[in-house]
């Protein structure tokens, strides 16, 4: 439980496709992640991919977002090329736009980062559009870093990462 509400995820089902086709028809998802059918499609066909995993963010038991996090060299990308192995990139959304903006989507990435560090993963890394900033602030405050402006075959991104902490 974080401030009061209860945070979770749970695995992408074929169950869930019909609840993503309707948050990526928002218009608040869809100006950040482009055509929902063509993105539906590539949800699709990554739900058979072991190296994706595509998650549920839940808020009280209620679904309010989709985020997925695969290794960064299981789909090489040029500007994620230098990170060490085992670093994952992550890419995400809410939902339902009414509880866009109000901190549940830092929750759930805190939350997701600190699970994957206690799995062993030290760096993450999310690359938001430059204007979008309501993302950016979120990123922030579950404690990803700016790393700098760069360009993606989709155009300028900020490069993000949140780094855990080395082990003694």
């Amino acid at each position: 439980m974080q401030g009061g509400h209860y945070y979770g995820f749970h695995r992408v089902t074929h169950s869930d496709l019909p609840l993503i086709e309707q948050w990526l028809k928002t218009p608040e998802v869809e100006q950040w992640w482009g055509d929902p059918k063509h993105e539906l499609a590539l949800i699709m066909e990554d739900m058979d991919n072991p190296d994706m995993v595509q998650l549920i963010g839940m808020l009280d038991g209620h679904p309010i977002a989709y985020i997925q996090h695969f290794e960064v060299h299981a789909w090489p990308q040029k500007h994620l090329q230098d990170l060490p192995q085992g670093a994952r990139a992550v890419d995400c959304f809410i939902g339902v736009p009414s509880l866009i903006g109000k901190g549940h989507g830092a929750k759930l990435l805190a939350m997701l980062a600190k699970q994957l560090n206690a799995q062993g993963v030290r760096v993450l890394c999310i690359d938001p559009d430059p204007e979008n900033q309501r993302a950016r602030n979120a990123y922030v405050n579950a404690g990803f870093v700016e790393h700098g402006l760069i360009e993606t075959p989709e155009g300028p991104a900020v490069l993000m990462f949140y780094e855990s902490p080395e082990e003694d």
